[in-house]
């Protein structure tokens, strides 16, 4: 039966519905064409998509759907007026297309071809674009938000038969229209944009950290949680008891103090005091006792700390002095009274989850979650406050596109004062009920190796830096039960990666992002169908595409201006993820936001597949003759020409030029006029090889910060020290 004959019945029917599956939000209404000629172009997540845009949109669109789409609909097939796409019969469609627009039509168009198995926007099909053109048709973007494991969309890799929920938040936006010559990348990009403007809109007061973790901790109470090195080992329900017991404390003991220090390595007691803290309706800052005791006592003034949580066995081993305000959790535990505990279990227990999140969570999803201090590999840390809504939209989409089981477990070995630790080893697995085993030293890498073993670890995370240590010193059979490995933090060298997965049977995937996006900006994911251009979400040398949510755009370093796609230029990034701001610092803040998107300082280029690379930190390029030269270019390859030797390239300072490139290596048996013989042969443009005299060898290299990225500047002061070492030699 043609759509337009349809009994009006049957119209009440299907829209009926859809608001009984959805509470739908309609944004950029008044973009929506009343007539055509024009094009609605879609991401696709689920089979209901045509439907929802159907009793969203104005007029009567038609659809380019599937077979399987159509299949899928039934009867409720006809609302869409569907032109059918089917597989070698695609031209044969794009007629029809042709047709409805020159009759002043509007038809919809799902360029992804069909369903997306991960909740990314993946490849557009570019063979609407001429039709486009010739028709003189208005390209309207639009994107769905919230389908992603809804009915009949891909959750974990299977279709979902049946509605998780009812009355699941969904957003439809429509963009501004674009000009009928718009290419399909650029398209594509337009759609990303109105997602991360959407995928903020998805949360509310129960998507806390705390109530989640509550709702999942009395779901799961007997599951295994929480282990460490220690032998400890806690169970869900044991935990919310801890948590709980802890939270009560801190509310008689500090009921006015918003912020509460936490110092200590990634442990089950770490663990439990951060959602101790959140469940006191406070915020944890997890203090970077690496970093030195005036980084240290510069972030507990900023934040006003009065009470900081330790342990009497991290400091004594640590051989640290506490601050002023330090209690020791021993001594709290050692306080509370057997009845207390057994009201605080009962409770735990009994109570439903809506009555504890009552008593326990906070109200506004906009509220601070944590306060993390950038590593100072680069300049003076900095509190970068981030919400819930930050972190949590964060895990949701990385929950999204990995393909997770219940007794899938995350081995943790980056500290919580680190924001890959906080969010991805301790926020994500216990607000969505995985175990988390820790270890508080990540470059232990034999201790790593045996935990994974024993626990069976599924999940891996850590930088490249050491995933190389466990690549010389763990076993294959250590990593037998791994299923994800992926490296983020810094540049993952391919070498590194190939010989990973040739010892352990598991791709390294790298990813990427930084302290103020919460922090996944964009991440590999293995290949769902390998060969299948069209769903290939993994590219070596690529830092992944961007997760759900979250919009990328390069521009021109000085001007700010948008750059074509293939263009290396000024990474910025938009999304909920993006923090509130610098901590006290508005000014630092509002430099780093232009028009609500945050920029990186970070390199980088799109391709057509909207895969992410990296090229470097603006901070690490030098100005040579007038052009930008990147410092990791001429990193990687001196360390091909020293055979994967580990080097730096740092700037120094010239008295004539401004700057100077220095190479500092650790490889003995290769002289620095050798090494600059083997550059001359590299590749690189001549005005990026340092000069011979500026080429140094060094016994060891500086070692990298707890978080495993670079302690730059240790490196640079190494730098500078070992020129002027050098001069003054040549002078004296």
């Amino acid at each position: 039966m043609a759509w337009g004959l349809l009994a009006h019945g049957e119209r009440l029917a299907a829209g009926l519905i859809l608001r009984l599956l959805y509470r739908i939000r309609v944004r950029g209404a008044e973009n929506i064409p009343a007539r055509g000629p024009a094009l609605l172009i879609a991401n696709h997540v689920s089979y209901l998509d045509p439907l929802l845009l159907r009793l969203c949109a104005q007029g009567p669109p038609r659809f380019v759907v599937n077979r399987s789409c159509v299949e899928r609909l039934g009867a409720m097939a006809g609302l869409i007026g569907p032109i059918l796409s089917a597989e070698g019969h695609e031209q044969q469609a794009l007629e029809q297309v042709r047709a409805e627009l020159l009759r002043g039509g509007v038809v919809g168009i799902f360029p992804e071809g069909d369903i997306t198995p991960t909740g990314h926007v993946l490849l557009f099909r570019s063979d609407w674009e001429s039709i486009a053109f010739a028709t003189g048709a208005a390209v309207v973007p639009v994107h769905l938000d919230g389908l992603s494991g809804a009915l009949w969309s891909y959750r974990d890799g299977e279709l979902v038969e049946r509605p998780p929920q009812l009355r699941m938040p969904v957003t439809v936006s429509f963009g501004r229209p674009l000009p009928p010559g718009t290419r399909a990348a650029e398209v594509r990009e337009a759609i990303l944009e109105l997602a991360a403007e959407a995928a903020g809109l998805r949360f509310g007061p129960q998507d806390r950290l705390e109530r989640r973790f509550i709702g999942m901790a009395k779901r799961r109470w007997r599951q295994l949680a929480i282990a460490d090195s220690t032998g400890r080992e806690l169970n869900f329900g044991r935990c919310l008891i801890a948590a709980m017991l802890l939270a009560g404390w801190l509310r008689r003991r500090a009921p006015a103090e918003p912020m509460i220090g936490i110092m200590l390595p990634a442990t089950a007691g770490a663990a439990l005091a951060n959602f101790g803290v959140l469940l006191a309706g406070k915020t944890p800052v997890n203090l970077n006792f690496s970093a030195g005791r005036e980084a240290m006592d510069a972030a507990i003034r900023q934040c006003g700390l009065k009470t900081i949580l330790s342990a009497r066995s991290f400091l004594e081993k640590a051989r640290l002095e506490a601050p002023p305000g330090t209690v020791l959790l021993e001594d709290v535990s050692a306080g509370f009274r057997a009845l207390g505990k057994l009201g605080v279990a009962a409770a735990a227990r009994l109570a439903p989850s809506w009555l504890l999140a009552r008593r326990y969570g906070g109200r506004s999803v906009d509220d601070t979650a944590t306060v993390i201090f950038s590593s100072g590999s680069t300049a003076e840390p900095k509190g970068v406050v981030l919400s819930h809504r930050n972190i949590v939209s964060n895990i949701d989409s990385l929950r999204s596109i990995f393909r997770l089981r219940p007794d899938d477990r995350v081995i943790g070995v980056l500290p919580f004062f680190h924001v890959f630790g906080f969010t991805c080893t301790l926020c994500f697995p216990l607000t969505y009920g995985y175990a988390a085993i820790y270890h508080p030293n990540p470059t232990d890498a034999r201790a790593i190796g045996e935990l994974t073993a024993r626990y069976r670890g599924t999940l891996l995370m850590a930088t490249p830096t050491f995933f190389g240590q466990y690549l010389r010193r763990c076993e294959p059979e250590e990593f037998r039960t791994l299923r994800y490995a992926i490296a983020g933090g810094e540049k993952l060298p391919l070498s590194l990666a190939r010989a990973f997965e040739e010892k352990f049977g598991v791709a390294l995937l790298e990813g990427y992002g930084v302290t103020e996006t919460s922090p996944v900006i964009a991440v590999n994911v293995p290949d769902l169908r390998p060969g299948e251009a069209r769903l290939r979400t993994h590219k070596p040398g690529a830092v992944g595409r961007p997760i759900p949510g979250v919009a990328v755009r390069i521009v021109d370093a000085s001007t700010g201006a948008r750059l074509p796609v293939g263009s290396e230029g000024l990474l910025l990034v938009k999304g909920p993820c993006c923090m509130v701001g610098y901590l006290n610092q508005p000014e630092r803040t509002r430099e780093v936001f232009r028009e609500g998107w945050y920029a990186t300082a970070d390199i980088g280029s799109l391709d057509e597949e909207g895969f992410l690379s990296i090229t470097d930190r603006l901070s690490r390029f030098s100005k040579i003759g007038g052009e930008m030269v990147p410092h990791l270019r001429i990193e990687q390859a001196a360390s091909e020409a020293l055979d994967g030797a580990p080097c730096i390239v740092m700037a120094t300072p010239d008295p004539g030029r401004g700057e100077r490139l220095v190479v500092l290596y650790t490889r003995r048996d290769v002289s620095p006029a050798e090494l600059w013989r083997r550059l001359q042969r590299s590749g690189l443009p001549k005005l990026w090889i340092p000069k011979q005299e500026n080429l140094f060898f060094v016994e060891e290299l500086p070692p990298p910060l707890p978080s495993g990225k670079l302690d730059l500047r240790r490196l640079r002061a190494l730098a500078i020290e070992t020129v002027r070492g050098r001069d003054t030699a040549q002078t004296g």
